[in-house]
């Protein structure tokens, strides 16, 4: 007898057919029987249930000799099913992965209750998932709390979920001694859920989606113009007869009329759905069922509910379209003000900028933004707070959102993008730095001096060079782009790799300042005891080797796809590793910090302002292609590289070189080879250390901890390059501080044996060192052409 039957009735429904009875086919847990009913369907439905009967033994293909309906359809499925609880998946339905042993865990959890909830979400034909608006009541609760399995007396707020039976599991012999039966008809969900949830003794609930609930762009019911909603009904007769016969469950009543308005209530509002001609007998038929099952003393809702609950009462149509066509036009008009509202601010910003533009410009104002505004950070931070420490009388302001403005240090004044504020800063500054662009609608004006910081050393292709890859540069403007670029007096550049690249994919007359990462230089300052907070503020347990993972965006997905398993690496790694995930910004969800998973030992860090200081609590670098490696490899800690998608990323992007065979330290393709890297000690190699070195100094050549120093003495005070602090060799520089810990205890053997047992797992790349290119004079300025 196989745990789940999965009943799955199917008309029509041949372009998704495959993916419903796949999705049920290839879940982890196997021991079910997938019951596919096909309903007289008059396309290739049967065809596709006989060939996946044909493939896999646990599907039972039913053929009905006419047409009857979804109701009928599962009921026949019903009758064959063999399994200790029943499912039901409509035919262009999916279940989501994982579901079924999701399912079974909780059954189990919850002592096998008669009936389980699970939630949903629904699918847009455009690809768009969206959760439940309610999940909200499917909370579970604490372990062990009487609360996880109920009556429905106990949490009747379940009642206002949609009442379909694909939302729930139910225990076999608890629907044959109910002799529970779908009724024929549209809408024969709602007879069938409220007496089985009215029934039950043992209800539990499942706070996950299970299920993907597709909205067809055409067909289905609910976009069927059909006099067959008028089944809505008997459908409710179905539900008071079901109450009539058991008088224990008579206080329902009310929550059931309650129920009943509110569905009417959704199709008077939708009337693609009824005929014309049909209008007026939903009305009168709703009024009718209105005074019939109204408990006597009930009262009326309030607000708009109360004159739609009258109205269908009275069985007034005619004036319940007449006041609802009311309600779309001022919806349409309070939808409208906003839009009039923008255009007149944006109207009146306009006209305040100009009249800002005519007024001096402020010497000693200096305005600062980063990320599209997403907070302090990056090289702009740096350098505002040097700016403030060696420029006598300067006043920084910085452009961010309310969301960000707790990153703010004090002194520093906040602008809100788009205020009239800010549009009178940026008229007014003299000096303006931003590591992106500023708003295209900014004049630059004489005497102002703008400072691009870029924000990393570009590994993929950046400016210019997106012009041959459209799925990059997503329709960019590249004249406006050289438009903004012209605006640019200087631009800064960590190496001479960054140099080159900058100076050909952006043209223009600015002068690049080589002078190295001010984002890094808290790297050459920080000490063990700042290394030490920041790991305790993290939450990484003593002892323990901290991984930060920060994987880069993808131009070639619509959308994230994760490329790694935290939870599985975390547990094969084992009890002495710590894996702070960090997501691209891109894709960083909004939410705290420092949520944690499988025991503690995987971090959510999106929520963490600075990644430098990720950087510094971290003991070794996981990452794919993102510039976060030529920040990291100045703390000389180890660096793994994972390239499982590396021909797909540079086909899609464009890089400037193979990363793969210049790393900074191990490369990995797949999950498993990423693993070995670790568990074989290769990470923290002899070899990872060569591989380091080499990268380090082709990359870091000028990342000294005086990068935000030159740049500010320079661009704020105007000093010339020959008196400018020099950078200091590689070899002479302040080491990192330590890592606090390089291996777990049982990696703590001869490094030889180390490199041997990796070599043997077949783990390790071995791509030549590239040896460091000669760097530019730090005194010599660049200029590019003049476009």
């Amino acid at each position: 007898m196989p745990r789940f039957s999965v009943i799955v009735p199917a008309y029509e429904v041949q372009p998704y057919l495959s993916d419903c009875l796949r999705s049920v086919l290839e879940q982890d847990f196997t021991d079910l029987e997938l019951i596919a009913v096909d309903d007289h369907s008059p396309d290739a439905c049967g065809a596709i249930i006989d060939e996946a009967a044909e493939r896999d033994p646990r599907v039972r293909a039913v053929h009905l000799v006419e047409n009857a309906g979804l109701g009928r359809a599962r009921n026949a499925g019903i009758r064959r099913a063999t399994g200790d609880y029943l499912l039901f998946l409509d035919g262009d339905d999916t279940l989501a992965p994982g579901s079924l042993r999701a399912i079974a865990d909780r059954l189990a959890r919850t002592g096998e209750p008669q009936v389980l909830v699970f939630d949903y979400a629904r699918v847009d034909w455009t690809g768009d998932v969206v959760r439940n608006v309610r999940a909200e009541l499917l909370r579970e609760g604490d372990p062990g709390c009487v609360r996880q399995v109920f009556r429905l007396d106990q949490r009747p707020e379940l009642l206002r979920l949609l009442m379909v039976a694909w939302n729930k599991a139910y225990r076999r012999d608890f629907v044959r001694e109910g002799d529970f039966a779908f009724p024929v008809g549209f809408y024969e969900d709602t007879p069938w859920t409220f007496s089985v949830l009215l029934s039950a003794g043992s209800i539990a609930v499942l706070d996950r989606v299970c299920v993907h609930y597709r909205q067809r762009r055409r067909g289905g019911i609910l976009r069927t113009t059909s006099r067959r909603h008028l089944d809505v009904f008997d459908q409710y007769d179905r539900v008071f007869r079901f109450l009539d016969t058991r008088p224990e469950l008579a206080h329902w009543r009310p929550a059931l009329f309650r129920r009943m308005v509110d569905h009417l209530g959704v199709i008077a509002a939708a009337p693609d759905r009824l005929p014309v001609r049909a209008r007026a007998e939903f009305f009168r038929r709703a009024g009718a069922h209105h005074r019939r099952y109204r408990p006597y003393g009930a009262a009326a809702p309030s607000g708009r509910a109360r004159w739609r609950c009258l109205l269908l009462r009275l069985g007034a149509g005619h004036v319940y379209q007449l006041l609802r066509g009311g309600d779309r036009a001022w919806r349409s008009a309070v939808a409208v003000a906003p839009v009039a509202y923008a255009r007149l601010r944006a109207a009146a910003l306009w006209v305040h900028y100009r009249v800002q533009l005519c007024r001096p410009v402020d010497p000693r104002l200096a305005v600062f933004a980063a990320y599209w505004h997403k907070g302090y950070a990056c090289h702009p931070a740096a350098i505002e707070a040097k700016a403030r420490e060696l420029v006598p009388g300067v006043r920084t302001a910085w452009i961010t959102t309310p969301a960000y403005a707790h990153t703010l240090p004090p002194g520093v004044r906040r602008l809100h993008p788009g205020s009239a504020a800010y549009w009178t800063a940026l008229a007014r500054a003299r000096f303006l730095v931003n590591n992106v662009n500023f708003t295209p609608g900014m004049r630059k004006r004489p005497g102002q001096i703008h400072l691009q910081t870029h924000h990393g050393t570009p590994l993929k292709h950046m400016g210019l060079d997106l012009r041959d890859r459209p799925a990059a540069a997503r329709g960019m403007d590249f004249g406006k782009l050289l438009e903004r670029v012209d605006r640019w007096d200087y631009s800064l550049s960590a190496n001479r790799h960054t140099t080159l690249v900058w100076e050909r994919v952006y043209p223009s007359g600015y002068t690049t300042l080589p002078y190295g990462s001010p984002r890094d230089d808290v790297f050459q300052h920080a000490t063990e005891d700042d290394v030490a907070r920041l790991r305790a503020r993290l939450g990484i347990p003593a002892g323990s080797v901290a991984v930060l993972y920060a994987p880069t965006h993808r131009d070639y997905q619509r959308r994230p796809v994760p490329r790694l398993d935290p939870e599985r690496v975390a547990r094969a790694l084992g009890p002495g590793f710590t894996l702070l995930v960090r997501p691209h910004y891109f894709h960083a969800p909004d939410g705290s910090a420092n949520s944690a998973s499988s025991r503690g030992r995987v971090l959510d860090v999106s929520a963490h302002g600075r990644v430098e200081e990720l950087c510094l609590a971290a003991d070794a670098l996981l990452t794919d292609y993102s510039s976060i490696m030529f920040d990291y490899a100045n703390l000389d800690r180890p660096i793994v590289i994972h390239a499982d998608d590396w021909d797909a990323y540079r086909a899609a992007r464009g890089v400037y070189f193979d990363i793969t065979a210049a790393p900074p330290g191990p490369v990995s393709r797949t999950e498993d080879e990423l693993i070995a890297l670790f568990t074989t000690g290769a990470w923290c190699g002899p070899r990872s250390a060569a591989l380091r070195a080499a990268f380090r100094a082709r990359f870091c050549p000028y990342d000294d901890g005086r990068a935000a120093e030159r740049v500010v003495r320079r661009v704020f005070l105007g000093e010339p390059p020959e008196l400018l602090p020099p950078v200091v060799p590689l070899a002479e520089r302040r080491p990192a501080p330590a890592a606090v810990r390089t291996a777990p205890a049982d990696y703590d053997r001869p490094v030889e044996a180390e490199a041997r047992t990796a070599r043997q797992a077949g783990a390790v790349r071995t791509p030549p060192v590239v040896p460091p290119a000669p760097a530019p004079a730090a005194s010599l300025p660049h200029r590019s052409r003049p476009r």
